[in-house]
């Protein structure tokens, strides 16, 4: 586990399958996850099952983010390493917070410790993570933690509003 006094990020369990085949299958969030089709729960049941599997291998890492409770942790929602390239020691984040514990400053507690391991374990030099234009409370949680805006890639997500352009931001080990 990897956790400070707010938050536990930990490692995907069996017994988070019905979690996840909730979270995964609500269409409100796909277009932040760039997902089209719903998942089985075979699909989810599977996915756990390889989590076991190397970082080198997957290419990706998912956590669990839990909150301390006096009798048992709950959970709360997930943080993804993605597109993990340790040539050029290199990854994105992805986070979701479920609804009803947003805006009480967990993302930016579990973006500051994932990150940290990212640099201080994984030996990474640089984490980045992909924000559509028109998602203000990531842009300004990703800038409050210190990532930068690096580039714009325009009309890059197609939405029932029309495409909408895809905002990169980065942080570099040290800065």
């Amino acid at each position: 586990m990897i956790k400070n006094d707010k938050i536990i990020l930990r490692a995907l369990e069996p017994s988070d399958a019905d979690l996840l085949y909730h979270w995964e299958n609500q269409m409100d969030l796909w277009p932040v996850s760039n997902t089209l089709t719903p998942f089985s729960r075979h699909k989810i049941i599977t996915y756990i099952n390889q989590t076991s599997l190397d970082i080198y291998q997957t290419k990706q890492l998912r956590l669990m983010i839990d909150i301390p409770g006096k009798e048992k942790h709950k959970t709360i929602g997930m943080i993804d390493l993605f597109d993990f390239d340790p040539y050029h020691s290199r990854g994105g984040i992805g986070i979701m917070i479920y609804k009803p514990e947003r805006g009480k400053g967990y993302a930016k507690e579990a973006i500051a410790l994932f990150t940290d391991y990212a640099f201080s374990h994984l030996g990474l030099h640089q984490v980045f993570c992909d924000i559509s234009e028109d998602n203000l409370p990531s842009i300004k949680l990703f800038e409050s933690l210190g990532f930068k805006f690096v580039g714009r890639k325009k009309d890059w997500r197609k939405t029932p509003d029309g495409y909408k352009d895809e905002l990169m931001y980065q942080k570099i080990a040290g800065n």
